[in-house]
């Protein structure tokens, strides 16, 4: 090992020690009650709401998985994947933040999503409670592997360590200082983590731009490449029969650019439609010290996201034009980052700037355990099996249930071929079309009941599987992303199955009067 990977090492060590010294710190004071445990007692402040929701949200993807889209295939894909988001991220804080941080409070003083959407409800068999917490549980399996991957192919390429252990290295630290801290380690952690994660995209996207030669000759180098620059056409790379883009002369090969019609543009926009169903986010809203604390949270997510996603994809594209024979593959070009940051930066620079993609796998698994973890804990051990369950009991099974994914995750990230973006695109559609539109009509529709919500959360995760495994790849129009038709068909699935079923209670009707007169105050 050489005087420089010891440094960046360094720096990553130093990192990972903090990070540990921050779980240990809030472990007292997340371990008085399930209230602070799962929800830091929303006692968290607009800084630490913000840029941790936007952290857990992101993870590696945006350092590894968008930038890759972005090197192999051009601006089409990922730039429309990040106008979805950056409008989902807008929509999201504007539409259901606020709502749902009164809500929550009004509903049982609910501390999980899925214990909002019983008390939502008065679902007192905990029929909605436990199938949100299984769907939460099934496809937070698939995103935290999704995080391990970003692990393991970090130090591969870094140090070409073994990619299994250092996974599994990396998943056990994460595993750990979130089964002590909680809520507030995982937030404060998540703050810390979305700084360096700016930072590291900043320093790597400057870097690059003058490495290049400037945004000019970029443009220059690019423009050979057909429909590598374009919104309305993706360039299409040839491969060989083991799947890799074919080189002749020294030049990576492509064919004719391939059209990205209006069906195509709307399906990625739809990326923006997962944010009102991801549980992580939510949970950031119930959490944060006072409602009217929203709108400034708003603007800093939106502001933070906006940057971040065009550093992303700004860094794939540079990335084709400073190094176009590097990655032969989507799954490899996820590395595209590492390696400019490691060309480009004094080795102790380039170690704080790498921990960025560490610490964005940190933050995303841990929410994702933390909010399985709370989902199995509070709706279904002490919601359905043991209604008379301490609070210690409940954080031993919530802790069980955090090991349980754990180990899935690891299961997942085994294959390191995987495709950190095609990963995170199956997980968030699963929990976008099963929570989305059951949480914007929860939240807006008077009228809506159990039934509606029930169905709502089984058409949209049912939906998705199918359309994902049988009838996307027919191609043509079924080509588009399942997020968007399972979304749709959740909110018909709603609509029809509430107004099939008896009126709400006048209880539930008050109460909901109540949350909405709340929002004047």
């Amino acid at each position: 090992m050489s005087f420089n990977d010891l440094q960046i090492i360094l720096a990553m060590v130093v990192y990972f020690a903090l990070v540990l010294i921050v779980g240990i710190a809030y472990a007292r004071r997340s371990n008085r009650s399930a209230s602070d445990y799962f929800l830091g007692g929303r006692k968290v402040g607009p800084w630490l709401t913000a840029l941790s929701a936007e952290a857990s949200d992101m993870s590696g993807w945006l350092l590894m998985g968008l930038p890759g889209v972005a090197y192999f295939t051009g601006l089409a894909d990922a730039g429309w994947t990040a106008c979805g988001l950056a409008l989902g991220t807008y929509l999201n804080w504007k539409l259901v933040a606020e709502r749902l941080r009164r809500y929550s409070v009004v509903a049982g003083n609910a501390i999980t999503l899925p214990e909002f959407l019983s008390n939502r409800f008065h679902d007192d068999r905990h029929i909605l409670s436990t199938v949100a917490a299984l769907i939460i549980l099934l496809f937070f399996c698939v995103y935290v592997g999704s995080c391990f991957v970003s692990c393991g192919k970090l130090f591969a390429t870094l140090f070409g360590f073994d990619y299994t252990t250092m996974m599994v290295i990396a998943a056990v630290i994460v595993l750990f200082y979130t089964l002590v801290g909680g809520y507030l380690s995982v937030v404060t952690t998540d703050f810390i983590q979305a700084v360096l994660m700016f930072f590291a995209l900043g320093v790597v996207f400057i870097g690059s731009i003058v490495s290049a030669g400037g945004v000019d000759a970029t443009v220059q180098c690019l423009q050979n490449i057909p429909g590598f620059l374009s919104g309305t056409t993706t360039a299409d790379p040839i491969l060989d029969a083991s799947g890799s883009q074919i080189v002749q002369d020294g030049i990576a090969q492509f064919g004719d650019a391939k059209d990205y019609g209006i069906i195509t543009i709307i399906s990625m926009l739809a990326w923006g439609l997962g944010y009102f169903g991801m549980p992580h986010v939510l949970i950031r809203f119930m959490g944060i010290r006072s409602a009217d604390e929203i709108k400034k949270s708003r603007v800093i997510a939106v502001s933070w996201c906006v940057l971040s996603l065009f550093c992303a994809i700004s860094i794939g594209i540079l990335g084709r034009a400073l190094n176009p024979l590097m990655f032969a593959t989507q799954s490899a070009a996820e590395n595209v980052f590492i390696i400019l940051s490691q060309s480009m930066l004094p080795p102790l620079l380039c170690g704080i700037v790498v921990s960025g993609i560490f610490a964005a796998s940190m933050s995303s698994s841990s929410s994702y355990l933390l909010v399985a973890g709370s989902s199995v804990a509070e709706n279904i051990f002490r919601g359905l099996i043991k209604k008379d369950a301490t609070d210690r009991q409940v954080m031993i099974v919530a802790r069980c249930t955090l090991i349980a994914v754990f180990l899935f995750g690891i299961f997942i990230a085994s294959d390191q071929n995987s495709s950190i973006f095609g990963v995170v695109s199956y997980a968030w559609a699963g929990l976008g079309a099963s929570f989305g539109a059951v949480m914007l009509a929860s939240l807006y529709w008077r009228r809506m009941t159990w039934q509606g919500a029930l169905a709502g959360m089984l058409t949209g995760s049912i939906a998705v599987l199918v359309w994902h495994n049988l009838i996307k790849p027919l191609g043509g129009i079924f080509g588009i992303y399942e997020l968007l038709p399972a979304f749709i068909l959740a909110a018909c699935a709603i609509v029809i199955a509430s107004l099939l079923a008896q009126r709400p209670s006048r209880v539930i009707e008050d109460e909901f009067d109540l949350a909405v007169k709340s929002l004047s105050k």
